[in-house]
């Protein structure tokens, strides 16, 4: 004997999986209409208070510091891409929970997505260049997200057809006269939908299958014109145009020439050349939208301990008399031995020790905390700052204004320093201070105080692990030690004495030189090895350590195959 549904029975397990699969799809639905109301939001008041960005960005700070590691590592500067895929991925998932718990309770439904607005609205308010208007999308997004979720919701509680208020919970009403296979026919999830969820909650009510998909359809349509027309709106903040209307200002001390045959690059393929592209240059920092400081708005704010402070605007800048030129090897602290986060630029800029000491810097300041637009505070040793000879405040990078992703409009670079205590880009402010009055950014969370940059030597080519026909090849590569010089680089086939390598002409003491070394490989697997040593006669060590806290050092080692 079979037994037969009774009535307010329990549904079987594949209509309430179908259940639970549209509760799911409707929080989706909602969060994607939510995110796109305040991305057009965003829009009018600016991109960093997008809640996507905004709460992006209040994650960093709290990512331990292995983690943040592993990312730049893992995905270099493809880093961000990958939070913000991060927190739509985190999003999602709550979303989806969301949608399950407001098929028990609208009210609770409503409340998660009510605590997803707040989460936003937090974040972007309290950010340190925020303000509460900078909630406001997230505010947005949580009204029109509730008024979403709730209408797909309550088409989970309908009857689906007219006229079968009387009908068996667990029955599917039969199809109307003269409906085609093709119309009864579905495919894929909405398939598997209209199969496991055409009957029966608990309460005895059908799922209104039509209502759930032409309300979900018109959201996710409605949410995508929205956060298209965010995404165009928020061009509007985009500096890109009056940045190319500056003229970079002649400098009354430029770069010293370069010697002929310079770039050992012009010769050696495969080697990285003497000065990086714009568009190569690595970047680094914590900032998921790049900063829109506008020219003619700019200004630099020296505060804190000194005898006169003062302000200086964008154009005062480029009108002082004493600009300077100069070819500086930036690097990251993040660099890995062998890594690329390095690179050569020639910039233009203001020289910080002159406008430190003009506004009377004091002796008691140690500490420089340069601040930029998005709230980041970089350490610089006030020391440093003023005795290092290059030291500057750049405005201009390979002959152009400085671009909008590495700094724009003033950055500042100390040589010799890692990036993270001397090269704070979007640079709105500098107060004299001391360590023991302030921890800035990376030194709250222990990173070195002073961050020296260590002397390095890379290997470019060959690429490890390639095979290449037994014979002559060049080993050729990179080595730097910025403010002291490279003296010497040598290379080591196997187990074989080190040999010196030919070295490009010295230019600058901040200039990394090229290397080149012509090696005779024997068929089988070989190991190549690189060291460098400056001009202070300090030799690159050989013991591996990673980048925290003061920086990766060891040798760099690859294997070829020999052919």
């Amino acid at each position: 004997m079979t037994d037969t549904p009774r009535h307010g029975a329990t549904p079987g397990p594949a209509r309430r999986t179908g259940r639970w699969a549209a509760g799911a799809l409707a929080g989706l639905i909602s969060a994607a209409a939510a995110l796109g109301a305040a991305e057009l939001a965003a829009g009018l008041i600016g991109p960093a208070s997008s809640p996507v960005v905004a709460v992006g960005n209040a994650a960093i700070p709290l990512t331990p510091e292995p983690v943040k590691a592993f990312a730049i590592r893992t995905f270099g500067e493809d880093d961000k891409i990958a939070l913000v895929v991060g927190t739509l991925v985190v999003i999602a998932c709550y979303a989806a929970l969301v949608g399950l718990v407001g098929l028990r309770s609208r009210l609770l439904g409503a409340a998660g997505v009510a605590l997803f607005g707040l989460v936003g609205f937090v974040a972007a308010a309290t950010r340190p260049a925020g303000s509460l208007l900078d909630g406001v999308p997230s505010v947005v997004g949580a009204v029109v997200g509730i008024a979403v979720l709730g209408a797909l919701l309550g088409t989970l509680s309908r009857r689906a057809v007219a006229g079968h208020d009387d009908a068996e919970p667990g029955a599917v009403p039969a199809p109307a006269a003269g409906t085609t296979q093709a119309d009864r026919a579905d495919d894929g999830l909405l398939g598997r939908l209209r199969e496991a969820l055409a009957s029966g909650d608990r309460g005895g009510t059908a799922v209104d299958r039509r209502a759930f998909l032409v309300s979900g359809g018109v959201a996710l349509g409605a949410a995508a014109v929205a956060g298209g027309g965010g995404r165009l709106l928020q061009r509007r903040f985009a500096v890109a145009g009056a940045r190319s209307e500056l003229a970079l200002p002649v400098p009354s001390s430029p770069a010293p020439a370069l010697p002929a045959g310079a770039d050992l690059a012009e010769r050696i393929p495969g080697l990285t050349p003497l000065f990086t592209a714009n568009r190569d240059f690595y970047r680094v920092d914590t900032a998921l939208t790049v900063p829109q400081l506008s020219p003619s708005d700019y200004t630099l704010r020296l505060t804190g301990m000194f005898d006169s402070p003062r302000s200086f605007t964008l154009a005062e800048l480029y009108d002082r008399d004493d600009l300077i030129e100069r070819d500086i090897t930036l690097t990251c602290v993040s660099n890995e031995v062998g890594g690329k986060l390095a690179g050569t630029a020639r910039w233009v800029g203001v020289p910080l020790g002159a406008l430190l000491r003009e506004a009377g810097v004091q002796s008691g300041s140690d500490q420089l905390v340069c601040r930029s637009s998005d709230g980041m505070t970089i350490g610089t040793p006030t020391r440093s700052a003023l005795e290092v000879e290059d030291a500057m405040l750049a405005i201009g990078m390979n002959g152009e204004p400085l671009p909008v992703a590495h700094g724009f409009p003033v950055r500042m670079l100390v040589p010799g320093l890692y990036g993270y205590v001397s090269a704070c880009k979007w640079l709105t402010g500098i107060d004299a201070s001391t360590y023991d009055a302030f921890d800035a950014y990376w030194t709250e969370r222990d990173w070195a105080v002073d961050g020296p940059i260590k002397v390095f030597a890379r290997i470019d080519t060959p690429a490890p692990l390639r095979q290449l026909p037994a014979g002559r090849h060049p080993v050729a590569g990179v080595a730097w030690a910025q403010t002291r010089g490279i003296a010497r680089v040598e290379v080591r086939v196997d187990d074989e004495d080190f040999v010196d390598a030919e070295l490009s002409p010295e230019v600058d003491a901040d200039l990394w030189r090229q290397w080149v070394l012509p090696v005779e490989l024997t068929p089988g697997q070989h190991q190549l090895t690189v060291r460098a040593t400056d001009r202070a006669g300090t030799v690159q060590t050989d013991q591996r350590v990673p980048p925290f806290p003061a920086g990766a050092s060891g040798w760099h080692s690859i294997r070829v195959i020999a052919t």
